[in-house]
């Protein structure tokens, strides 16, 4: 089932230059179109439609009846910042949104009431985003665009048209919210047709002879059927707000306080497609005329107002306008936000809006020409260098566990030591789990079978005695030929009659040895090899051979 929401701003040129202009809240105040005193009203604020103020007369007309009017003519910086924060309020409800007008857009929320108690909900969450971003909207939700678009001009947002109630909804309509071609108005109204309803209930085959592709398409939105899609639209690359101020300013603080307004504004825009501004560029409207353009760089992409408010401030002492700054704009270029996982004892994250407040006070002093990472060149002379864009370390990350393997283990060691004994034990091939075809990720290097069992190379055995003394040798040999038939059993000797073993299975992966010499000052030095072995069971064990006697030993094993 389709569910579309309809986001729609009333007299927009208007609100467009309130948004921009938030002092002149509460006047009365209308929006022009045209120059001079033959100027049309396209809209009127509250305290000048109270007045008599209405759209349509000429300005001359309008101050006529209201001395005191304050006439605003459209500025596509101001309409155009405005449409884009239109735009992030339906992104805030859906991914799936749709560019229409100036004054309108769509909204795919088909799911979405799951989200909220409803969808009168939704409705009144997009109303309070956009209040958040100074946008006066009304709301309709309906089956297709056309019922939801002329919900959303109706009063009492938001307007919810329940599923199958279009024919309902639309019945009392007057005809003028289809946007009727002027020669089809007049012929319906020629036949006493003023309502949706009416002309709903005339004959389709009928309407459609004598009133042509027009009148069809007519009748068919008439009855609530509208079969256009809904066209999704992708988000700007960037996002720009301005304003222009009630008079010129000198000081930063009194600009700042306004930049302060705009950055938010653009923040909730962000916060919509969880992005963050790693490009910040302020352009500054001089008085009397003229233009200063400051680019602000971060280190990493941030959503912090403070910080870029701060850094502003930076770059306009070390850097003030050359005149009164009378209007300014921000475009922000977003990226995506630096994340990553704390850890417990490494290296802390570097606090972007830190490090940028840092670098912007430096570059303050000494210039930011000579603010950079260090790069090699190529060429002859070791000392040679060039300082390149400072980047700055990444986040931290979680370890991972890698692919084959376990990582990193913590060994409980075994006091005193648990012996072995070494078997060599047939084993059928399928009993053997390969893990991959990779040789270097799955070798079984194993203990040698001389060590194991005390015997010379040879087919395997079953069962054979426990390893006896023997000599030290160079380095192992392995088994990797004879692993089809054969491997290698630990059992430990358990000094009490029945007891279950604490270490007993097949070795299935070994790794070593790592041969440990100490004590060699002594009467009966230590000389033992070491190895990592994994039983088919998966436990993982350190054990080691004493070189002297030829007895094993479990050292430890890892948890």
């Amino acid at each position: 089932m389709t569910r579309i929401a309809c986001l729609f701003i009333p007299l927009f040129p208007l609100a467009a230059r309130l948004r921009a202009e938030p002092e002149l809240s509460g006047e009365a105040v209308a929006g022009c179109e045209g120059n001079g005193s033959a100027a049309r009203i396209v809209g009127a604020s509250r305290s000048a439609r109270k007045a008599g103020v209405r759209t349509g007369m000429s300005l001359a007309q309008s101050r006529g009846i209201l001395p005191s009017l304050i006439a605003r003519g459209r500025d596509s910086g101001c309409e155009g910042s405005a449409h884009e924060a239109l735009l992030e309020t339906a992104w805030s409800l859906s991914p799936r949104v749709e560019d229409a007008e100036l004054d309108l857009v769509f909204a795919d929320v088909d799911g979405m009431h799951n989200l909220y108690d409803g969808e009168h909900d939704i409705g009144q969450a997009a109303e309070v985003t956009a209040t958040a971003m100074s946008l006066p909207i009304r709301v309709g939700i309906a089956a297709n665009k056309l019922a939801a678009r002329i919900a959303a001009r109706q009063p009492g947002s938001p307007t919810v048209v329940p599923p199958g109630g279009e024919v309902a909804f639309l019945a009392a309509l007057p005809l003028r919210h289809l946007r009727l071609e002027r020669r089809l108005a007049e012929t319906l109204g020629r036949w006493g047709v003023t309502t949706l309803g009416a002309l709903a209930r005339l004959p389709a085959d009928r309407v459609a002879s004598r009133l042509g592709p027009a009148g069809a398409a007519a009748h068919k939105a008439a009855r609530g059927i509208d079969p256009q899609p809904l066209v999704p639209h992708q988000p700007a690359a960037t996002l720009t707000e301005g304003m222009e101020l009630e008079w010129p300013v000198v000081t930063v603080d009194p600009l700042l306080a306004a930049v302060r307004q705009l950055l938010d504004r653009i923040r909730r825009r962000l916060e919509a497609h969880d992005l963050a501004c790693a490009l910040l560029e302020l352009e500054l409207g001089l008085e009397p005329e003229g233009s200063a353009r400051r680019a602000i760089r971060l280190p990493a992409p941030t959503r912090d107002v403070d910080a870029l408010v701060a850094l502003i401030r930076l770059e306009l002492e070390a850097h003030p306008p050359d005149a009164a700054v009378a209007a300014f704009a921000c475009f922000v270029h977003p990226n995506k936000p630096r994340r990553g996982q704390l850890t417990l004892f490494g290296a802390p994250e570097i606090h972007p809006e830190k490090l940028a407040a840092t670098m912007a006070r430096i570059a303050g002093r000494i210039g930011p020409e000579n603010i950079g990472a260090p790069r090699v060149s190529d060429g002859h002379l070791p000392e040679r260098y060039d300082v390149g864009v400072f980047d700055p370390p990444p986040a931290p990350k979680l370890r991972r566990e890698p692919k084959n393997g376990r990582g990193l283990l913590a060994v409980r060691v075994l006091r005193p030591p648990v012996p072995l004994e070494v078997i060599t034990e047939e084993v059928k091939s399928s009993e053997l789990r390969v893990e991959s075809s990779n040789t270097d990720d799955t070798k079984l290097s194993t203990l040698d079978e001389q060590r194991a069992t005390g015997r010379p190379g040879g087919p395997a055995s079953s069962v054979q005695h426990p390893a006896p003394a023997r000599p030290p040798c160079d380095e192992p040999s392995t088994l990797d030929s004879q692993l089809s038939t054969a491997m290698l059993r630990l059992v430990s000797v358990s000094s009490e009659p029945g007891a279950t073993p604490r270490v007993q299975g097949l070795i299935r992966v070994a790794a070593g040895p790592w041969s440990l010499e100490d004590g060699w000052w002594n009467e009966r030095p230590v000389e033992r090899d070491y190895w990592d072995i994994e039983l088919s069971g998966g436990r993982l064990y350190r054990i080691y051979r004493d070189r002297q006697t030829g007895d094993w030993f479990a050292d430890g094993m890892y948890d």
